[in-house]
């Protein structure tokens, strides 16, 4: 592939190889200098309209952010990934990441498989002994239908291979299979599991096909999805009885996301630390210390309700419309004309009134702790 024909990060299909290794590769986006309203008057018309281009792109991209929460997450998978270094010859441990929507759950995955590729890379290099593109992961996102053959399908134009167009779903397996062994790939994640019916035949075909990928794939199963217990990924819920779904649960991992909470100091210190942390990365001209963490931490959290995506999505907009109109900060009055995503948004009027009426706090009770 040549440099022409890499996509840049605003045009990526992580279900592709070439678009996984270029999350995975390419630098981190530099952040905008801070400039004065001083300095933003003295630029040029072109000049300021590149400038606010690239804040409105740093904006969008802000995350992720290094949470509580994403470093536990990831500190486990290390564990388990790293413990699956057995030989071939055995299964290994497969990963079910199960959150409610909004917690982060691809993103802190996503984060996890870009330092996981660049470590494999730098210590193994680019390419297998035999000459092949190492591809340390392979990601493929799910479907409401996906059955068997849809599974190898997508693994199969996850590689380019030229056999996905036609075949019986062994055959895609045979060489999805020999894409995995080629490529020495090493975490297999499965995002948006939810979406395959469990309690149906499909359900079960691809319950006995994880089974069978961890048994002949020398790979780490990372899934990723929202209620997976109650659909029965683990043996129980909507169709317990079934053994295939019982021994997947017993070979799997089950790893989860918390929201953050207030009704306690420690998650109150967490709530403060990742506000400071966003302020940070904010580029306004007229942002001030405390602007996030002091100014608008009930606010935020109310409007939030502690989802870590909501909170991202509110603050991305929060800034987009504070370059556009000029106003070049955050403030309530300003936010207040942001729209959120509707779960944040029902939930929002009962912790807003507990948090107005001093009932709940956001912000530590305690300043004894360092502040950034």
């Amino acid at each position: 592939m040549s440099e022409d024909s890499v996509p840049g990060p605003a045009n990526l299909a992580l279900s592709r190889k070439e678009d996984f290794k270029a999350f995975a590769e390419s630098p981190r986006r530099s952040r905008p200098d801070l400039l004065t309203r001083k300095q933003l008057k003295s630029l040029a018309t072109q000049e300021r309209a590149d400038y606010d281009r690239r804040r409105r792109m740093w904006h969008a991209n802000i995350g992720p952010v290094k949470t509580p929460q994403l470093a536990e997450l990831h500190e486990d998978l290390w564990d388990i990934v790293d413990s699956n270094e057995q030989d071939g010859d055995k299964a290994k441990g497969a990963v079910a990441v199960d959150a409610f929507p909004g917690l982060g759950k691809t993103t802190s995955v996503l984060a996890f498989a870009r330092d996981f590729h660049q470590r494999e890379i730098d210590e193994s290099g680019p390419f297998t002994s035999q000459g092949h593109e190492r591809i340390p992961v392979c990601r493929v996102g799910l479907t409401g239908n996906t059955g068997m053959k849809d599974l190898n399908r997508a693994m199969l134009e996850f590689f380019g291979h030229p056999g996905q167009g036609r075949g019986t779903t062994a055959q895609f397996g045979r060489r999805v299979l020999d894409c995995v062994l080629s490529c020495d790939v090493r975490v297999l994640v499965l995002d948006d599991l939810h979406f395959l019916k469990w309690g149906q035949k499909s359900g079960i075909e691809v319950s006995n096909h994880l089974k069978w990928i961890a048994n002949e794939f020398p790979v780490t199963l990372l899934m990723v999805g929202v209620e997976l217990a109650e659909k029965g990924l683990f043996g129980e819920g909507t169709n317990g009885r079934d053994t295939a779904l019982a021994q997947t649960g017993r070979r799997t991992t089950r790893l989860g996301l918390r929201p953050f909470t207030i009704d306690g100091e420690a998650g109150r210190w967490e709530w403060r630390q990742m506000l400071l942390a966003l302020e940070q990365r904010v580029v306004l001209a007229d942002k001030h210390p405390g602007m996030l963490a002091d100014d608008l931490s009930d606010y935020l959290f109310a409007r939030s309700t502690g989802h870590i995506g909501s909170l991202m999505t509110l603050i991305n907009r929060g800034c987009q419309r504070a370059v556009r109109t000029g106003a070049e900060r955050l403030d309530q009055e300003l936010m207040d004309r942001v729209k959120n995503d509707e779960a944040s948004e029902a939930a929002r009027l009962e912790l807003q009134v507990a948090l107005e009426k001093k009932r709940l706090t956001s912000r530590p009770r305690s300043r004894s702790r360092r502040a950034a």
